[in-house]
């Protein structure tokens, strides 16, 4: 069986993994893209409630892999956010802080996609081919060497690379291969995710409200099934409580969602599904070993509570990416030593930063603390009231800062 070339595997094609291929491959590199889940073209999947929040920062990445301009359904701009602290059923506290885009003179924050919107747009590109070749489903069996990597597909397919990329998830197969360690650490809370239609419109605007059982945060989307007016909702909840929460039917935990919401959307229902998913944190001691590199949830997981998790993984795509394009338009090695460890140079503080960032807020907004709470409160006001650092925050929500 003959044994082809290309420059580089990628083991996992969801949406970091799957962008990052479509990225390399609009750069003219060659690209095997490897994942145990068959890819259809999905031509028409169902709504189902998920949706990621895609900063302004991150845009341009899915625009240089053609992605953007693919989405079949419209995104929604995120033009404010308002941040606020209450209780569940109860007026949120008059002191809060308030972004708006104009105020830095740019676009908007970013801006919510469906999730199948962008599964769509990489399953048509990913079986386009136009320098992917994918696998899928398919086992991929990976030997890697000083010279470069060989992967064998399948029945036995064979090709070689100078560099593997791990896009495999939280449980990357790769990684433990390598003997990467990680560092876990569990919040001992769960992620609720569900999509609501409202009667009155959302004005393009964000709001993270901090409850007591943890972050609650309402996002603005376009139409979906029908409805004029939508919004996804992702909120955080100790972990029996979420699972309490899941088990109601669907008019009980409508009003659940009702509660935390507030009535400023006037009446709502529920659309698509409702998802449940255990919150923790995770960081791979390194992000590379020999011809090998980890993207995304394989390197790194953080809380939800600010919405970053998933533009972190982009922002390690594009680093990545641009690497590895630079490296075979001069010539050279896509999978040596320095240029790994460049990635890793450049990605390990954005990302260790961000960790702790939100490990801090979930611990400082996931109490009910009077003392913490009052603290908090008069943070957020002084914050409203300080332009400078109102700036800066805008500026890192957007993913720019």
């Amino acid at each position: 069986m003959t044994e082809r070339s290309v420059d580089v595997c990628i083991l996992g094609a969801g949406p970091v993994g799957g962008s990052l291929a479509c990225r390399l491959a609009e750069g003219g590199a060659s690209v095997l893209v490897v994942d145990r889940s068959a890819l259809s073209p999905m031509e028409h999947p169902d709504f189902d409630g998920r949706a990621y929040a895609i900063a302004a920062g991150s845009q341009p990445f899915l625009q240089a892999a053609g992605l953007w301009q693919a989405l079949p359904f419209q995104p929604c701009a995120i033009e404010q956010i308002r941040i606020s602290d209450g209780k569940p059923g109860r007026p949120a506290s008059p002191l809060f802080l308030h972004f708006d885009h104009r105020e830095l003179r740019q676009g908007p924050f970013g801006w919510m996609i469906e999730a199948r919107s962008l599964r769509i747009a990489l399953n048509r590109r990913l079986n386009a081919g136009r320098g992917i070749t994918l696998a899928a489903p398919a086992d991929a069996k990976i030997e890697r060497d000083e010279a470069g990597v060989t992967v064998t597909v399948g029945s036995g397919d064979k090709y070689r690379a100078k560099l593997v990329v791990a896009a495999e998830g939280r449980e990357s197969p790769s990684r433990r291969a390598a003997g990467i360690p990680t560092i876990r650490y569990p919040y001992r809370q769960s992620g609720i995710v569900c999509a609501i239609a409202h009667e009155e419109p959302h004005r393009n605007t964000a709001l993270e409200h901090f409850l007591p059982g943890g972050p609650f945060a309402q996002l603005p989307l376009g139409p979906a099934n029908g409805a004029p007016h939508v919004s996804a909702i992702v909120f955080t909840e100790a972990s029996a409580v979420a699972a309490a929460l899941s088990r109601l039917d669907a008019p009980a935990f409508t009003h659940e969602v009702a509660r935390r919401l507030g009535d400023h959307l006037g009446p709502i229902r529920l659309l698509g599904r409702r998802w449940h998913y255990p919150l923790s944190a995770l960081l791979a001691t390194r992000y590379t070993d020999r011809r090998l590199a980890l993207v995304g949830d394989a390197a790194h997981g953080i809380h939800p509570i600010a919405g970053q998790g998933f533009n972190l993984g982009l922002r390690d795509a594009g680093v990545l990416g641009d690497l590895v394009l630079a490296a075979l338009t001069a010539g050279e090695d896509a999978g040596d030593a320095t240029l790994l460890a460049r990635y890793q140079r450049r990605r390990r503080p954005d990302n260790l930063a961000m960790l702790a960032a939100t490990d801090t807020l979930d611990r400082l907004f996931s109490t009910d603390n009077p003392l913490v709470r009052a603290a908090r409160d008069l943070g957020i006001a002084a914050v409203h009231r300080m332009p400078p650092a109102k700036r800066f925050f805008m500026r890192r929500a957007m993913g720019i800062g």
